[in-house]
């Protein structure tokens, strides 16, 4: 297991720069479901809002350093997880919501707000956590990561395509609501063929490593579920918005963690794979628990 810290993924810059273009694709689709009158209901009413962000960039981040400290696993994949802990929610979140009969519309309120705070808040936890803890301390040090690097990515793959979804939800509405749907079906399937295309190029790395992350990457996640559960029910949270909270914490952005990945730490093996087994196993983990919530409907 030792020789993961020093495997690097085959994955070129063209590969990267398309994988930017289909997450900011992605997000665009997403951003149609939004208006600002969906933020400003949220400022008159910021509770939920306030309760899902702490979830999100305190208790995950302080949840996956303590088992981290109880796990002491590999270097780099300790540092995956905590760089997928530092990342917003999911591009997957607002539609397991939905199926979970939870909040949508503070689940797609609580993925803009989390993407414009990813642009300060990711690098900080990433640095933070990363050198607090020792074993992933080293890598960071060997590492080049630029806070404002990290930053114009998040703007132009995530916070751009956001505004610019908002803005044609605004001045086109009956366009965007035409096209919206169908923009989030194919980017979607764009993203998940393509990450299909990106574990094919290093099958054989992933087949002999993915066991040694499934574990981890299980506990992280119930852990992030867990935690986003239990802070919206201590802020005293209707069941409609706990719904809404957990599954905004349970589902990360593994596609943005991957682009930071090949982007900053070269595709360090141990991080990549704990990001991509990440990306498939919060979709089984979170579409599991919108089928059994589904079954009831949540109180408001």
């Amino acid at each position: 297991m030792s020789d993961i810290d020093a495997i690097r993924l085959n994955f070129s810059p063209e590969s990267l720069m398309l994988l930017n273009a289909i997450l900011a694709i992605v997000m665009f689709s997403i951003a149609l479901d939004l208006r600002p009158s969906d933020f400003r209901a949220l400022v008159r009413t910021p509770k939920a809002l306030l309760t899902g962000m702490v979830s999100q960039f305190v208790v995950l981040p302080a949840l996956t350093f303590a088992m981290l400290l109880a796990t002491n696993p590999q270097p780099s994949i300790a540092l995956g997880l905590i760089l997928v802990a530092a990342c917003p929610g999911g591009n997957i979140s607002n539609f397991i919501t939905h199926r979970a009969g939870g909040n949508s519309a503070l689940s797609v309120s609580m993925t803009g707000v989390a993407t414009l705070a990813a642009i300060i808040m990711t690098p900080f936890n990433v640095a933070f956590w990363g050198n607090l803890y020792e074993p992933t301390r080293a890598i960071l040090r060997q590492t080049t990561l630029d806070p404002v690097s990290i930053a114009i990515t998040v703007f132009f793959m995530l916070l751009l395509p956001l505004m610019l979804g908002v803005l044609l939800n605004v001045r086109l509405p009956d366009f965007a609501a035409r096209i919206r749907k169908t923009m989030q079906r194919i980017s979607m399937a764009i993203f998940v063929g393509f990450i299909v295309l990106a574990l094919a190029a290093n099958w054989a790395f992933f087949l002999s490593y993915a066991g040694a992350v499934a574990g981890l990457v299980i506990l992280h996640n119930a852990l992030a579920l867990s935690g986003g559960y239990l802070s919206a029910r201590l802020a005293g949270l209707s069941e409609y918005d706990r719904r809404a909270i957990t599954i905004e914490t349970g589902i990360q952005n593994s596609g943005l963690g991957l682009v930071l990945i090949f982007a900053f730490f070269g595709g360090l093996g141990g991080m990549a794979v704990a990001a991509a087994f990440w990306g498939v196993w919060h979709a089984i983990s979170g579409l599991a628990l919108a089928a059994l919530w589904s079954r009831r409907e949540a109180r408001r």
